[in-house]
């Protein structure tokens, strides 16, 4: 009798951006029925001018893809199938990490497939990622809607936020 293979492990990666502390990161990998199995989040980024200016039109692509999305990624004691991010400007962590990285846009978004209420898109785009992806997350957005799980990052900053 063959060992049965792990279940697959989900990473949902986004920022929140909070006007009184600053740029907070979460990441949260979930079970294919949507179950948490780790939460990680970063301390508050706080942007200078200096760094606005000398960034410019880049700046949120480095805070969200290096700053925040590549050290996150690196937390996680987990290598997940897939990082999924609402952000657009996240998918420059694509660059920081061999793992697939994918874009979730609500259903009525004008790019990538559509898979249970939500929209996915590789960063390149390309059929054959899109082929993988769809077998990929098939499991989880029928347990889950893939929009969802962010939703639970950014309430998850607010709470701490609190403490």
């Amino acid at each position: 009798m063959e060992p049965s293979s792990p279940a697959a492990v989900y990473g949902f990666l986004t920022a929140v951006d909070s006007p009184t502390h600053g740029l907070f990161g979460g990441y949260l990998l979930v079970d294919p029925g949507g179950r948490p199995l780790e939460f990680h989040c970063t301390a508050p980024v706080k942007v200078s001018r200096a760094q606005q200016i000398l960034y410019g039109a880049t700046l949120l692509g480095h805070l969200h893809g290096r700053q925040i999305g590549a050290t996150l990624l690196a937390e996680g004691s987990i290598a997940p199938v897939v990082v999924l991010t609402d952000l657009e400007s996240m998918l420059a962590v694509q660059r920081h990490t061999p793992l697939p990285v994918a874009l979730v846009s609500p259903a009525d978004a004008p790019t990538g497939f559509e898979i249970g209420s939500a929209r996915v898109r590789a960063p390149d785009d390309a059929g054959a990622v899109e082929t993988t992806l769809r077998e990929a997350l098939s499991p989880l957005a029928s347990a889950v809607d893939l929009r969802e799980p962010f939703e639970r990052i950014r309430a998850a900053i607010e709470e701490a936020q609190r403490h």
